[in-house]
């Protein structure tokens, strides 16, 4: 019996630490993708016809072909307006896009944390020294019982909310 549990724990802490990472770098990288964005063909398709016209427009300086001058910037000025078009609708569907995408991360990361608190709560997920948890234990044993020879027991709640910590930080230090 005693060895089942032991195996259980020694299993429990690593694996919720790894679910709790796995979330964490989904949520990550949906802020990376908001951030960054993607850059449509079209989109750069139009910047190259604004470069185009306004460099051909540049090169007429003659008071002979102002009128053609004018017509390109004119020309440019509306590709830019079409442009500005093209990003705020582009915006709007990437906004409603990521906002969905975030209702559900969120609401995936809810159904994991009360999945794992339902498995593991009451039994210990990782047993310490007492003395390397000498002002923490009990905080840190709850849901879990207190102590198991000699050593204290760290709950599924507070493990999950030490590796959620531990999971940004690190995610932070080294993914930014």
């Amino acid at each position: 019996m005693e060895e089942a549990l032991q195996n259980r724990i020694s299993i429990a802490a690593p694996f919720i630490f790894l679910i709790v990472v796995a979330l964490q770098l989904a949520s990550i990288r949906l802020e990376q993708l908001k951030k960054k964005g993607l850059v449509s063909a079209e989109e750069i398709e139009l910047r190259n016809e604004i470069k185009k016209l306004l460099k051909e427009a540049g090169s007429l300086t003659n008071p002979s072909t102002f009128a053609q001058a004018a017509k390109l910037r004119r020309m440019a000025a509306s590709k830019e307006k079409e442009l500005q078009k093209y990003q705020s609708t582009k915006n709007q569907s990437k906004k409603l896009s990521y906002d969905t995408h975030v209702k559900a991360l969120m609401i995936v990361k809810a159904l994991a944390y009360l999945f794992l608190v339902f498995w593991f709560w009451g039994a210990p997920v990782a047993t310490i020294s007492q003395q390397l948890l000498q002002p923490f234990g009990k905080a840190l044993s709850f849901g879990a019982g207190g102590r198991l020879n000699g050593r204290t027991t760290v709950g599924v709640i507070p493990w999950i909310a030490l590796s959620t910590r531990v999971s940004n930080f690190l995610c932070h230090k080294f993914l930014k």
